[in-house]
């Protein structure tokens, strides 16, 4: 239960705790580019809190009010999971994230990178969630 096994080569054996949560990692991303913020809303808690440089806290509700205000948003990205441990019923992990954002109609991107710490939360129903995100993506000049 969260611990990471060698394979006879001494390479990383991924857990299935892992595996889920780079599935969840990779919905989210797809979920994402493809607008479906239903599927994006499913991946968290219920109490979810988010926490990003110039604001304060916010969560659920506010995550998806703020997400239907960007329907004619294009948003790409991609993740790199730089670190992931479980325990128990609940597992952390620290990502570096490339994203673009852009409207159909304008050329110009706006890129953000940076790390995240995001907490997960293994729920009742077995499934994998964000419960708290800490988010440090900054514009890129």
């Amino acid at each position: 239960m969260g611990y990471v096994s060698l394979n006879g080569d001494g390479a990383r054996k991924l857990t299935e705790d892992e595996r889920a949560i780079r599935e969840l990692v990779d919905t989210w991303l797809a979920a994402t580019k493809a607008g479906d913020l239903r599927t994006v809303l499913s991946l968290m808690t219920e109490d979810v809190v988010f926490m990003v440089p110039g604001q304060k806290p916010f969560g659920k509700e506010a995550f998806e009010a703020a997400s239907e205000g960007m329907t004619n948003v294009r948003i790409d990205g991609t993740s790199d999971i730089q670190e992931i441990q479980v325990l128990g019923d609940w597992a952390y992990l620290r990502t570096y994230i490339e994203m673009s954002m852009s409207r159909p109609d304008d050329e110009a991107l706006v890129r953000r990178s940076g790390y995240t710490l995001t907490i997960l939360r293994k729920e009742p129903d077995g499934r994998w969630r964000l419960a708290r995100d800490a988010n440090l993506l900054t514009a890129e000049m």
